[in-house]
Order: C-alpha cells, then sequence, then structure tokens
C-alpha cells in the first residue's frame, strides 16, 4: 500500500508541475518554438522588458489585485465580525447563505449580471464608457468578500468572547478591546483572506472580461487577446517569473512560521 500510494502521489505531483516545468524550460528556448529547445538564451526575458503593453497590463494587474484585496479584507473581516455576534436564527443562516452564493456562482453567471448592473446605473447617471477601472475593483472586491468572511469566521468562533469583556473591565472602551484583543487574536484568517483575495484577483479572467473596459487592461486579458494571434514566449518569462515570486514567499512564510513554532517551544521548555 505504501508503494501504491508513492506512485500515486508522485502522478498527482508530475500532473501539477509538469506543465510549469516545461513553461520554465521553454521560457530559456532560443528561439520561438514551442517544441523544440533549440539552445538556452535569456533573450525573451530581454523581450518581455521591452514589452511596454505587457509591463503596463502586469502593473495594472498588481494594483487592482492590491486594492480590491485589501478593500475586501476590510469589509469582510467587519462583516464577519458583525456575523459573529448574530444570534443563531433564520438571519444568521440567510446571510451566510447568500455568503456562499457568490463562491457557488459561475463566474459568467456572476460576471454578466455586474455588467448588466454597472450599464444599467451608468445609464441611469448619464454616463458613458461606465466600464472600467472603477468597476472592475468594484467587481473584483465582490467576489473576495465570501473569501475573506470565511477566512475571518473560524478565528472568530475559536475566539473566548470572555476575553474582550475582560478587557473592558480592566477599562477599555468596546473599541480598545476589538482592536487590542480581538483583532490580534484574529490575524491569522486575515491575513490568509488578504492573500486568497490577492491571488484570486490576479488571475480572475471571466468576471473581468465582462466588467473591463478598452482602457484598463488586466494580463490575464491582455494574455487572452494574444491568442486570436500567437503567444509570443516572453509571457512565458513572464508567468515563470510570477511563479518563483510566489515560490519564494511561500518558503518565507513558512519558513517564518517554524521559527515561531520552534520560539514558542523554546520558551515553553523554560
Amino acid at each position: 500500500m505504501k508503494s501504491l500510494s508513492r506512485v500515486y502521489t508522485a502522478l498527482i505531483l508530475l500532473f501539477m508541475y509538469a506543465p510549469i516545468f516545461v513553461l520554465i524550460v521553454y521560457s530559456f528556448n532560443a528561439s520561438n518554438s514551442t517544441s523544440v529547445f533549440e539552445g538556452f538564451s535569456l533573450k525573451w526575458y530581454s523581450e518581455l522588458f521591452k514589452d511596454g503593453e505587457t509591463l503596463k497590463a502586469l502593473y495594472n494587474t498588481l494594483i487592482l489585485a492590491l486594492l480590491s484585496s485589501v478593500i475586501a479584507t476590510i469589509l469582510g473581516t467587519a462583516a464577519a465580525v458583525g456575523i459573529s455576534y448574530m444570534k443563531n436564527g433564520p438571519i444568521k443562516s440567510i446571510i451566510m447563505t447568500i455568503t456562499n452564493i457568490p463562491m457557488m456562482n459561475a463566474d459568467i453567471v456572476t460576471g454578466v449580471s455586474l455588467m448588466l448592473l454597472f450599464v444599467f446605473v451608468g445609464g441611469i447617471l448619464g454616463i458613458s464608457g461606465v466600464l472600467g477601472f472603477t468597476t472592475l475593483l468594484i467587481a473584483h472586491v465582490t467576489f473576495n468578500l465570501p473569501y475573506v468572511i470565511l477566512s475571518v469566521l473560524p478565528k472568530l468562533k475559536q475566539l473566548d468572547p470572555n476575553l474582550s469583556e475582560a478587557a473592558q473591565d480592566l477599562g477599555c472602551t468596546p473599541l480598545q478591546s476589538f482592536f487590542k484583543v480581538v483583532l490580534p487574536s484574529i490575524m491569522p484568517g486575515i491575513i490568509t483572506g488578504l492573500m486568497m483575495s490577492f491571488t484570486l484577483s490576479l488571475d480572475d479572467f471571466v468576471i473581468s472580461y465582462f466588467v473591463s473596459g478598452p482602457q484598463f487592461q488586466t494580463l490575464p486579458l491582455r494574455i487572452y487577446s494574444m491568442t486570436k494571434r500567437r503567444v509570443t514566449p516572453d509571457m512565458y518569462a513572464l508567468s515563470t517569473l510570477m511563479f518563483v515570486v510566489i515560490l519564494v514567499l511561500l518558503i518565507l512564510i513558512n519558513t517564518v512560521k517554524d521559527d515561531k513554532k520552534t520560539l514558542g517551544k523554546g520558551s515553553a521548555k523554560k
């Protein structure tokens, strides 16, 4: 059974990472062939930094992902705190159901409905060309919110409610007790929600396709427009750089967590 489980794990890892490995290898290809490796070269990395439109699309994507994830994290944390203080009943169940709908709903349905809403509101206000950065930001905050709420709620459930009351008994106002006691305790859930929101916003295509305008293009939309002709190998270079950056960040995060656990065990022994 152990050998079978190892083979199964190896196959899973192969299917997951073989495409990325091929992408990385061909980002160093001297030619633009996608089937023949003709020699090692940094040509496409050089071409990438000369492509102004792609770099602008990358900048737009990072700004959009950063703003939407921060806004969604603030709103989602506030919503999670409000939901946690509600008594169990039909109203709370309805709110939780409504929260889960955007996660279960098909992206194309969400994208089309948001597009119709923005165009409708733009028509009422007499605004032409309403689709753009603002509509993209609203859409990304909308589909990120449920993930933040569902990341923070478990941490609030684990929190001892007596801690906040004890802080208030010691002289803190309700607001001070939240920032000094509750917020630090639920911070891991907030960070998880922030990271999920940033990642989801970074690679979203379907919803962005329906709510974006011609003046603001994200990286997924830029790559999609290239597929109508041919995706140039400088996209392999960009994808490789993004993969390496994310991999390094994950390694650093896990290293910091391991160091904290080690320090915690050391202090506990003392």
